[in-house]
């Protein structure tokens, strides 16, 4: 008897474990070792949604082969941004070239007084021209990054373009730090200047000068000038700050934060090139005089009457002068 009671409880016991075993069979054949062999890249992803593995090295997201997140960036960055770029700079030099063909170099309708009045200082052309110079190294070390293995890869090849990209690259790493100190200079010198107010509304409906011939009174800047400004303050502190987070990587997010930050910081860095392309065609071709005030310093009388009137006449006012500040050029 005691024989046979002990056969029955191990056959009880056995069908007992079999029925635990059976029900717990499917879950365990839906879990996925990520190490196994037999197992598909889509079986990853639909399971732990990301490749994953394992590794013996003390940074375990060494681990992650790849992240869906991953892949959209990956994907923003070998075609979106391409897109964003190429239509954004490309149309900005196409819109340049018809206004420049249609408009023509904004002529001084009154010609040159052959007397002059001190626009910028030595310090402020300083620093304008320091961040314009870190800047324009930085937009082609950058458009580098971007458009470089297609456009100039195949012209120089690998060995020219690979010392041409680690040189590039130092540039804008080391560059980016005296054009930040530009940015934060440029944003203290002339914040009082660059307060939006009515006398820039009126501006741009008159087309600014630059649309028809008006010429609308403007204080020292007007409201494109505010509208460089503010691009180049808010433009360039967000590249700076998301350029810095992609120098030193890992101090403020993970690998999610900053692959945002290289969408932000290559988007912005796009826009922001095609937009200081006007400020520079304004500035050079477009309207005669201009290159004046951050060359020498000093603008023709004529050119702040048709541009700035209200600036010179405040300047005017300051001095008690109706010729405030202002000098006979070499040619007198």
């Amino acid at each position: 008897m005691v024989c046979l009671a002990r056969f029955a409880r191990l056959v009880i016991g056995s069908g007992v474990l079999l029925l635990l075993i059976s029900a717990a069979s499917p879950s365990i054949a839906q879990q996925v070792n990520p190490t196994a062999s037999s197992v598909k890249e889509q079986q990853l992803l639909q399971e732990l949604n990301r490749v994953q593995g394992r590794v013996s090295i003390p940074d375990q997201r060494s681990g992650v082969l790849e992240q869906p997140a991953g892949r959209e960036w990956r994907e923003f960055r070998n075609v979106t941004l391409h897109w964003i770029g190429g239509i954004a700079i490309l149309g900005m030099l196409a819109a340049l070239i018809i206004f420049y063909l249609t408009r023509g170099m904004v002529r001084l309708q009154s010609g040159r007084s052959g007397r002059t009045i001190v626009r910028f200082s030595s310090f402020e052309r300083f620093v304008h021209w320091m961040t314009a110079t870190c800047f324009i190294v930085l937009a082609l070390s950058g458009l580098n990054v971007t458009f470089g293995r297609t456009l100039l890869l195949p012209l120089m090849g690998h060995e020219a373009f690979s010392e041409w990209s680690q040189w590039a690259k130092y540039a804008h790493n080391y560059l980016s730090f005296p054009f930040t100190i530009g940015v934060v200079l440029i944003f203290l010198m002339w914040l009082a200047g660059n307060i939006p107010n009515k006398v820039d509304a009126a501006w741009l409906k008159r087309g600014g000068g630059i649309v028809g011939h008006d010429h609308p009174p403007a204080y020292r800047f007007n409201a494109g000038q505010k509208a460089i400004y503010w691009i180049v303050v808010v433009g360039g502190g967000l590249v700076a700050a998301t350029g810095y987070e992609l120098m030193f990587p890992f101090y403020l997010s993970g690998i999610e934060g900053m692959q945002l930050a290289q969408v932000v910081h290559a988007t912005v860095a796009m826009l922001f090139i095609a937009v200081m392309l006007a400020h520079i065609y304004i500035g050079t071709i477009g309207m005669e005089g201009a290159f004046e005030a951050m060359g020498s310093g000093t603008v023709d009388v004529n050119w702040a009457k048709e541009h700035h009137s209200l600036w010179l006449e405040e300047e005017n006012a300051r001095t008690g002068a109706s010729d405030a500040r202002t000098q006979p050029t070499a040619a007198e």
